[in-house]
């Protein structure tokens, strides 16, 4: 499977999760505590840098 198939698949399940009801009251919840939302962020932050890492690994990187 290629990396931006994985890719789509990934945000697709992630756009899927966002509209269930529970995983919205959640959302709201941590958006209403400062100390939760600070944690998100850097939870967030640090997952799309992995993420980032990891499609340089898998790709390479190519400049011409």
């Amino acid at each position: 499977m290629s990396a931006i198939r994985i890719a789509v698949t990934v945000v697709g399940a992630a756009i899927t999760m966002t509209r269930h009801p529970v995983v919205r009251a959640g959302i709201s919840a941590v958006a209403n505590n400062p100390k939760a939302r600070e944690a998100a962020i850097s939870a967030t932050r640090n997952a799309a840098y992995n993420a980032g890492v990891i499609a340089r690994h898998i790709v390479g990187r190519r400049i011409p």
